[in-house]
C-alpha cells in the first residue's frame, strides 16, 4: 500500500496533468468504487467540472473541482491512475474513466478492487468519515513534540501499532514505521507509554526527515503518464530502505541479521541487536 510520500507524490503529478483541465465525460465501470453514492451521483457531480487543485491528507488524495466539490481517492493495495491517449486500449481491472478536454482519458485501475473514490462538497469534505478522525499531518505544524508525546503517552499498544494507526499519526504505513523505529533504536514491540520523552522527540524528528527525504526523492523519477501511480510504489526510496524486507540481511551498523516477526498480521523487520527490547515488552519469535 503506498503511504504518505508516494501518495503525495502521485498527487503532484496529478496536479501537472489536470490542473484546469474539465472533465467532459464520466464512466463508472464498478459501483462499488463509488459506494455508498450512486454512479448517477458521481457522474452528475463531475460532468463539465475543472480539475483546480490535487492535494493529499494523510494517505488520501483529494481531486478539488471548480463546482465546490471534491473527489476524494484512496488507493488502497492496488490503485492507480493512468493518463491515457484516446486511442490506447483500457487495462483490464477498469474501474473509473474520466474523459478530459485534452482528448485525454484519465483511468482508474484496481486489480485487487479495495480502492475508494467518494465525491462530496469541499465545505463538508473533513466531515467523511475517511477524512475526520485522521491524525495530524506529519509534516504540519500541528504534529509537534507535544502531540506526539500526549499520543504515546496514552496507550500501552506496541509503538508499531501506533505509528500505523491514522488516528494517532496520519500517513505512516508498515515500510516507514519500521525504518524509523530502526533509525531511532525502539524495539517495535515497546508499549507506546514507556517511550522515553527524549526518544519521543528522536522519533518526531525521524519521521519528518524520513518523510521529507522520501518525497524528495519521487521527485526525481521520470514519471510515465501511462503508469502515473505504478512509478511511486517502491520506486522512489527503495535502496535507502534499510531493514523493511531485509530479513536475514545483516545490519548496516551491527551486522546482526534483520529479523521479522507478525504484527498486527503484518510483517514487522528490525534489528535484535540495535532495537533491543526493553525490560516488560513482549517477546515475539523471529519468523
Amino acid at each position: 500500500m503506498p503511504e504518505l510520500p508516494e501518495v503525495e507524490g502521485v498527487a503532484r503529478e496529478l496536479q501537472r496533468r489536470l490542473q484546469q483541465r474539465r472533465v467532459i465525460g464520466v464512466r463508472i465501470h464498478r459501483p462499488r468504487l463509488v459506494a455508498p453514492q450512486s454512479v448517477a451521483t458521481v457522474v452528475a457531480g463531475m460532468q463539465g467540472a475543472v480539475f483546480t487543485e490535487v492535494g493529499r491528507r494523510g494517505k488520501h488524495l483529494l481531486l478539488h473541482l471548480d463546482n465546490a466539490h471534491t473527489l476524494l481517492v484512496h488507493l488502497r493495495m492496488a490503485g492507480r491512475f493512468l493518463y491515457l491517449a484516446p486511442d490506447a486500449p483500457l487495462p483490464k481491472f477498469t474501474h473509473a474513466v474520466f474523459d478530459l478536454d485534452n482528448d485525454r482519458r484519465l483511468v482508474f485501475q484496481d486489480q485487487r478492487h479495495f480502492a475508494i473514490m467518494r465525491l462530496a462538497p469541499t465545505a463538508a469534505l473533513f466531515q467523511l468519515e475517511e477524512l475526520r478522525h485522521l491524525a495530524p499531518e506529519p509534516l504540519g505544524p500541528d504534529f509537534t513534540p507535544d502531540y506526539l508525546q500526549r499520543t504515546l503517552a496514552g496507550t500501552r499498544r506496541p509503538i508499531k501499532e501506533v505509528l500505523l494507526d491514522q488516528t494517532r499519526v496520519a500517513g505512516l504505513g508498515n515500510i516507514y514505521a519500521a525504518e524509523v523505529l530502526f533509525a531511532v533504536g525502539l524495539h517495535p514491540l515497546t508499549p507506546a507509554n514507556l517511550v522515553s520523552k527524549s526518544k519521543v522527540k528522536d522519533l518526531w524528528k525521524t519521521i519528518r526527515v524520513l518523510l521529507e527525504a522520501a518525497i524528495e526523492a519521487g521527485t526525481t523519477l521520470d514519471v510515465d503518464p501511462e503508469n502515473i501511480t505504478g512509478q511511486y510504489f517502491g520506486a522512489a526510496f527503495a535502496e535507502a530502505l534499510l531493514v523493511y524486507d531485509r530479513e536475514g540481511e545483516p545490519c548496516i551498523r551491527c551486522e546482526t541479521p534483520i529479523a521479522r516477526i507478525r504484527q498486527g498480521q503484518r510483517s514487522t523487520y528490525f534489528c535484535p541487536r540495535c532495537q533491543r527490547p526493553r525490560a516488560g515488552t513482549g517477546r515475539q519469535t523471529a519468523k
